[in-house]
């Protein structure tokens, strides 16, 4: 992706364009387009302590001041309240390929600009390329360092370090945690120590938007001072990082040994899948960024998204296909399933792995029936006998917990009913997806028998039921008790009134809702076609909205079409409206399941997912947003970057469209 000046002529929607590469471990560096950061969680160097999570912000950004002629002239932008610094207008291209890269004028002097993280390491290598003009000048570099959680800001009386500096190398201590060093490493010139040790008052448009503190500062103790003589080219490298002996470690300085091998993993992924599909290769790309290391377990888990959320059960299971598979992941993908079947308890899968090594929460009810999906895909997907021992031996005794806890009763009121549905949730627990609850509001009351819940059990059961014939057991008790929950099924959920099917039962809920369109979707489904078809026209006309569905129908009278504002107010939007990417691709799956993958109906789906290339310039670059406003223009919200929206979409491209297109359409 390349981006001129025109993109820039408008700051606002410019600072709305953002990046992020990651370190495979929870920690990341991010931006805007204009390099100006929008967000509180953006910076150079996010570093995560106790991967995936603890991730604490280390270096915000390098201001770049060019002295040319007698003047100042800063490269770099920021917004401040009131005003700008509007280093931007000497911006000339950004290119974000793998990495993202700036590229500045003035008059004949030009620097380049890329950034990276180094895998499997919290450090940040920042490399610059100069070619002089004919003016001998000075480029000056601030470093604004910080030391804090990447969700808060920090007013200077919190900003405290011991610092020195050496030759090529400034350091600096936290008072906050004197276990750490913090490392910066330049190749050339020289520090110069700085009167303002402050960078003083960094204001965020989005966390001004949705009323957080939007008002940041950064410890700025030493410039790094630049002289650069007429016509000199030079490559100058940057190196942040908090391991201990990085001099030993970095003692190269090379930003650019970093900068290739970070391009060329991304590359390599890219390759290994061998998709031609534009759109592939970019999700490709995307899936990495949330395949992280969990200390806690030394295997593989998934960031739900980007850039704050932590690992997330149900997120995982959803997105683990798409990430894993259809990337061809495999090892990841066992790493996942093992890294959950830890941490099974009372037959639940953990709903979330909080920061700070807290204890999982377990408030899901759908997490462990979506375990059983990704099991099932998994062996789709890689088929040998070494998988099936392995899912025989490590995976299935989870899944027997998990079938004996739901048909007995669990936590969150959890249980099979006589008719053999599934029965969740009371008082003020929120089980499901749609789970906001603020205080005692429960948003979205979905208590009782949900239908994505009951779809996902007879899948479940159906998976069972092969499972235990493959390992030698008797299949028929998940078997009957798959033919008793679809009888069930189709006798409770239709709703012939509107050509689809309840929300939730016994009380009957007629909310149009996306969560029906994994009854069509999932791999063992239980409606006759005819309904099947009705339930994908109903949610075609009512749910789809470019980017994904809508979590209630635009008609219903709750209908909330804006998330934005105080927090209240976007909690009352969440799953009321609000446009969701990652049901998008069991309605595609959906579409052209009841279309028998015609090519008519393989076009339609390629429609459908058409706009998603232009989202990928728009939001974080390349990736998929968590959620988008339900009115029009379909704004993003939400985390800018989602594990389960991109898996999504990126599975049912591969599995719906890809497979099934003319190899003359030009995809």
């Amino acid at each position: 992706m390349e981006f001129g000046k025109g993109y820039w002529r408008n700051t606002e929607e410019a600072l709305r364009k953002e990046w992020v590469v990651t370190n495979g471990l929870g920690g990341y560096a991010g931006s805007s387009l204009i390099g100006a950061h929008n967000r509180k969680h953006q910076g150079m160097l996010i570093a995560s302590l106790h991967p995936p999570v603890d991730r604490f912000l280390v270096l915000s950004k390098i201001h770049e001041t060019l002295n040319l002629g007698g003047r100042s002239i800063p490269l770099y932008a920021n917004r401040q309240p009131g005003w700008m610094t509007e280093g931007y207008l000497h911006l000339q291209r950004v290119i974000y390929d793998e990495l993202p890269t700036y590229i500045y004028q003035v008059e004949d002097f030009y620097l380049t600009k890329t950034i990276a993280m180094e895998y499997g390491r919290n450090t940040c290598a920042i490399g610059y390329e100069i070619i002089n003009g004919s003016r001998a000048c000075t480029l000056n570099l601030t470093p604004l360092f910080n030391w804090r959680d990447h969700g808060e800001v920090s007013e200077r009386a919190d900003l405290n370090f011991e610092h020195w500096t050496d030759e090529g190398l400034i350091q600096l201590k936290p008072q906050k945690n004197k276990d750490i060093t913090i490392s910066l490493l330049f190749s050339h010139g020289r520090t110069v120590s700085r009167q303002e040790i402050y960078s003083r008052d960094m204001e965020y448009v989005t966390e001004i938007e949705t009323g957080m503190a939007a008002i940041d500062n950064h410890y700025t103790p030493y410039d790094i001072e630049l002289p650069l003589k007429p016509y000199e080219q030079l490559q100058f490298s940057i190196i942040c990082t908090i391991h201990d002996n990085a001099e030993k470690d970095y003692a190269h300085r090379d930003a650019f040994a970093i900068i290739h091998k970070a391009r060329e993993r991304i590359k390599g992924l890219k390759a290994r899948v061998g998709y031609t599909d534009g759109l592939a290769q970019a999700l490709v790309q995307a899936a990495d960024q949330f395949i992280v290391a969990r200390q806690s377990t030394g295997l593989k888990t998934v960031l739900a998204g980007l850039p704050w959320f932590a690992d997330w059960g149900r997120d995982t299971m959803i997105a683990l296909t798409g990430l894993t598979l259809s990337t061809k992941r495999y090892e990841d993908c066992r790493d996942i399933l093992k890294t959950f079947a830890l941490y099974v308890k009372n037959g639940l899968v953990p709903n979330m792995f909080p920061d700070r090594g807290q204890e999982p929460l377990y408030n899901t009810v759908d997490a462990s029936l979506w375990y059983f999906y990704a099991v099932e895909r998994y062996l789709a997907y890689t088929g040998s006998q070494e998988n099936l021992d392995f899912i025989q031996k490590e995976i299935y005794p989870c899944l027997k917990e998990i079938i004996h806890y739901y048909r007995q009763g669990t936590d969150f009121s959890i249980h099979m009913d006589d008719d053999g549905l599934i029965h969740a949730g009371s008082g003020l627990d929120q089980v499901t997806w749609m789970d906001v609850r603020v205080g005692d509001w429960v948003v979205t009351p979905r208590h009782g028998k949900p239908v994505e819940i009951n779809a996902l059990w007879y899948n479940a059961l159906k998976v069972m039921e092969d499972l235990s014939c493959r390992f030698g057991e008797n299949p028929e008790p998940y078997g009957r008790l798959a033919e008793r929950v679809k009888a069930s099924f189709n006798q409770k959920f239709w709703n012939e009134a509107l050509g689809c099917l309840y929300d939730v039962v016994d009380e009957n809920d007629a909310k149009i809702r996306p969560n029906q369109i994994w009854a069509v979707s999932l791999p063992y489904t239980m409606l006759p076609r005819e309904k099947e078809k009705r339930v994908v026209e109903t949610v075609h006309i009512h749910l789809y909205a470019t980017y994904g569905l809508r979590s209630l129908s635009p008609w219903d009278p709750e209908y909330k079409g804006i998330y934005k504002g105080q927090l209240i107010t976007r909690d009352g939007a969440y799953h009321q409206g609000t446009v969701w990417a990652f049901p998008l691709g069991g309605f595609i799956t959906a579409y052209t399941k009841v279309h028998d993958h015609s090519p008519e109906s393989v076009a339609m789906a390629r429609r459908l997912l058409e706009p998603m290339a232009d989202h990928l310039r728009d939001g974080c670059l390349g990736s998929i947003a968590e959620i988008f406003d339900g009115n029009e223009p379909i704004t993003p919200r939400g985390c800018y970057a989602q594990a389960w929206s991109v898996g999504e979409i990126l599975r049912a491209l591969t599995e719906d469209i890809l497979p099934y297109e003319v190899p003359t359409s030009g995809h």
